[in-house]
């Protein structure tokens, strides 16, 4: 449909010309923590805010689906951190399931498509922000389409695949890929009372983790009686005579399947930036500058998952697709549209997730990633408990260190175990943040008592060893 002589919306509504209006693509975390800040710091009278989003649900937990598909979150409004109609209520004009399709940035203005009614109109920007988030990546392949065969990314997928789950005549369940959600997806099937294969490109789970730190997650997989098939790529999904799914088949093997969830990772979602000029990096997301402005263009910002962010440990653009980027960005982007000044310096790869009671973290950089950029290291991996070893509890807990061979500067930390394991790693992302060497790091004073800790906490111990490791190395 040609609408380059549709009327504006604004002439349209008889909005006041002089009032400035903030257009927002996107209605979760970064679009709509950009939209709220920007309305705190800025009146109706001032600043029009008009949000689009394209599916059912506004603000919502996408990190918190596996959990409610697995049962632990009883209902799913409890992932929903504020609604339609409560953002309305703040003067947010949030248009739901309304997508935007293009972006004309020489004229300052967006189309957007009624996803119901397919009516079509142009909305015109004084500033715009782009918080289009990601997309479940689905293979190319035969049958990756079929019903039955599920990508989690929001509430809108979540309850698709409960759908499936309650009138699935088997319990059989393939999860493509070993990542968190894949990894998150498995375990929360396995409490539906499934019986779970993963499917995996790599030897181990987690390559977020380096393969040694991974192994310790495929053991306890093993331990829910989920079954993991590694170094193994999925080539097609077998439908029965209903259409509906039965298997998905590699190149040695097929593995029967009621219900398939892909949890192969997501891509940004740019293809109106990308049509309209907008910059990219490497991994298909937006650049900004530390403003979160998208670089070259005064009135546009862009943040969440369709940007890529600074490596703080590596000095490179990185794509790294979390809920806690997304909202620290939005409040990045509504403080600047709002006439005030704020800057997101960048990321060092912080990420936490579990399988049963085991806890997963990891800090910088895995040693692939210090030896695609050509840095020399160290490595060391300590065992070590989580409370003093005499306290009831103490569980055991593996830490791996890895730092840099001359300098002794961290660049990246692994920590596997049982409770009070995972949040040991913002130990390492805060000394990672500050430059810090691992002998600097032995002298943090952490705090202490045998109910929480060693006298020397694991993260303290794995520092200690690289510190010395470092110093040998440069005798």
């Amino acid at each position: 449909m040609d609408m380059s002589g549709a009327r504006d919306d604004r002439a349209a509504r008889g909005a006041p010309a002089a009032r400035e209006r903030l257009v927002v693509i996107g209605g979760d975390a970064a679009g709509m923590s950009a939209a709220s800040q920007a309305r705190r710091l800025r009146g109706p009278g001032e600043l029009e805010i008009v949000a689009f989003e394209r599916g059912h649900f506004s603000s919502f937990s996408a990190c918190g689906i596996p959990y409610w598909v697995g049962g632990d979150v009883d209902e799913r409004d409890r992932l929903i951190a504020r609604t339609p109609e409560e953002h309305r209520a703040r003067d947010i004009d949030l248009r739901m399931r309304t997508e935007v399709t293009e972006i004309d940035v020489a004229a300052g203005r967006v189309r957007a498509r009624q996803v119901d009614s397919g009516a079509e109109y142009w909305t015109s920007y004084d500033k715009l922000v782009i918080a289009t988030g990601a997309r479940p990546i689905r293979p190319a392949m035969p049958g990756a389409d079929a019903p039955g065969v599920h990508g989690v990314q929001t509430l809108d997928d979540g309850e698709a695949l409960l759908d499936t789950l309650a009138r699935a005549r088997g319990r059989r369940a393939v999860v493509v890929g070993a990542g968190y959600i894949g990894v998150e997806m498995a375990e929360a099937l396995i409490n539906r009372g499934y019986e779970v294969t993963v499917v995996n490109r790599g030897t181990e789970p987690m390559s977020t983790l380096d393969p040694d730190m991974g192994r310790l997650v495929h053991e306890a997989m093993a331990g829910l009686g989920i079954t993991m098939v590694g170094e193994a790529e999925v080539t097609k999904v077998l439908t029965g005579a209903d259409g509906r799914v039965r298997a998905v088949a590699t190149q040695d093997a097929e593995y029967p399947a009621d219900v398939v969830v892909l949890g192969i990772g997501v891509r940004p979602e740019t293809g109106p930036a990308r049509a309209a000029g907008l910059p990219l990096g490497p991994h298909g997301g937006l650049l900004t500058d530390l403003a979160m402005r998208v670089r070259g263009h005064e009135n546009i910002w862009a943040g969440g998952d369709c940007v890529e962010v600074l490596d703080l440990v590596l000095g490179q653009e990185r794509y790294v697709p979390l809920g806690t980027h997304a909202n620290k960005h939005g409040q990045v982007i509504g403080t600047n549209v709002g006439g005030g000044y704020a800057t997101f310096p960048g990321v060092v790869g912080t990420a936490v997730s579990k399988v049963c009671d085991l806890e997963i973290a990891r800090t910088g950089l895995r040693e692939k990633d210090a030896r695609r950029v050509g840095l020399q290291f160290e490595t060391v991996t300590i065992e070590s408990t989580s409370r003093a070893g005499y306290y009831p509890g103490a569980s055991p807990m593996t830490v791996k260190m890895l730092a840099e061979r001359r300098t002794g500067r961290l660049l990246g930390v692994q920590i596997v175990g049982r409770e009070g394991a995972a949040k040991r790693v913002d130990i390492a992302a805060v000394a990672l943040t500050a430059g810090m060497t691992a002998e600097q790091m032995t002298a943090l004073d952490l705090g202490y008592a045998p109910p929480f800790s060693p006298v020397w906490d694991p993260v303290l111990v794995a520092a200690r060893k690289a510190a010395a490791k470092v110093r040998d190395g440069a005798r």
